[in-house]
């Protein structure tokens, strides 16, 4: 009797080689080999006569010089990952060598699985005096990418920052994966000099990757002083170059409204705030005139009457922001409402009238 040799599951990296055992034990006179790819039907891979045919019939395709019976395919593609079957058809003789031999048909399946690894790697970050946020993101993985963080000191020690306040997200895209990864962390006090590095680890196709950002104490920078001109205390914000040297700057808070920041008289309307990118996530507090404040991302307004200005802080530990939001009462012609759509991601130019303007946006790009 034939028994075939092969692994139920085997791993292969994208670009590269990979290997589909199929082997006799004992070693056989092949009559044929055949292999082919398990789909909605099974597609031919390759055929092997040794009286006459040895024939790739996918072009990647080739049987293996360690045994003659396993399967090649270079270079791999994503598309390759399936189940596969092989098929040998060997003579036998029961070790008669006085009876004819016959033919014995021998089968085996296994899975294909490729991996592929991070195709692209971003670092991000925001900074106010010795608070820092960073991002880290690893685009076109299979399997997932792995990240950590590390802090390397001036002498050159490398050690992993603990998992302090951090989040990560793991989001498709296609058949592959975007990992992205957020921490917050503040400078020591003796600490003039830090290098953070995003470390992104692919183990299944051995990829380490390092992203490396420095940051200067404030105390030996250029610090430009804001104030807001409510719930203020000064705002020292650094002005400092990532890896790339492109200027650091952060999203805006925006802000939208349901139905429109235009509508009827007697309409009711619900305000929310967003801070899309932002990392730790901003507190909000609304407000309007001296009355008390509501925290939370949106704010309900009962069937509005007037015209009125609301007013929203945006508040992390990077920094804070006020906002003036005004909402308008239009006239009876509904073709001068304005719907959510339009208003949707209202910029701080559109919706500051009667604050100091060049305030807010120091504040916007320089806190949040």
């Amino acid at each position: 009797t034939v028994d075939l040799k092969y692994d139920d599951v085997s791993y292969a990296t994208v670009h590269q080689s990979a290997f589909l055992r199929c082997g006799m034990m004992p070693v056989q006179p092949i009559k044929e080999l055949w292999w082919f790819k398990i789909g909605a039907s099974e597609e031919r891979v390759y055929y092997y006569d040794p009286t006459s045919v040895d024939a790739a019939l996918m072009k990647r395709a080739r049987r293996s010089s360690r045994d003659n019976t396993s399967l090649e395919i270079y270079p791999t593609q994503l598309s390759d990952e399936g189940e596969y079957k092989c098929r040998i058809v060997v003579w036998d003789n029961t070790g008669n060598s006085t009876e004819p031999s016959v033919p014995i048909s021998k089968e085996a399946r296994m899975m294909l699985k490729v991996n592929v690894p991070p195709e692209k790697v971003e670092i991000t970050h925001l900074t106010s005096g010795r608070n820092l946020s960073l991002r880290c993101k690893s685009e076109g993985a299979k399997p997932p990418a792995d990240i950590l963080w590390t802090k390397t000191s001036p002498d050159g020690v490398e050690t992993e920052i603990p998992d302090l306040s951090k989040t990560r997200e793991i989001e498709p895209a296609g058949e592959l994966y975007d990992t992205a990864e957020q921490i917050f962390y503040q400078l020591q006090e003796n600490e003039m000099i830090a290098k953070i590095s995003c470390v992104v680890r692919h183990h299944n196709t051995n990829t380490t990757i390092y992203k490396n950002i420095t940051f200067v104490s404030p105390a030996i920078q250029n610090a430009l002083k804001v104030t807001i001109q409510r719930f203020a205390e000064p705002v020292l914000y650094s002005s400092i170059e990532n890896q790339d040297g492109q200027d650091n700057k952060a999203g805006l808070v925006k802000i939208s409204a349901d139905p429109g920041f235009k509508v009827p008289y007697n309409t009711s309307v619900t305000l929310k705030a967003s801070a899309p990118g932002i990392f730790p996530e901003p507190r909000y507090l609304w407000w309007v005139g001296d009355q008390t404040g509501i925290a939370g991302r949106e704010l309900h307004i009962d069937n509005l009457e007037e015209d009125k200005s609301y007013y929203v802080l945006a508040e992390n530990p990077l920094g804070r922001v006020v906002l003036e939001v005004p909402v308008h009462i239009t006239t009876s012609d509904y073709s001068q409402w304005n719907d959510s759509s339009r208003d949707g991601d209202a910029m701080v130019t559109d919706t500051t009238e009667g604050l100091d303007t060049g305030a807010i946006i120091g504040i916007v790009i320089g806190a949040l």
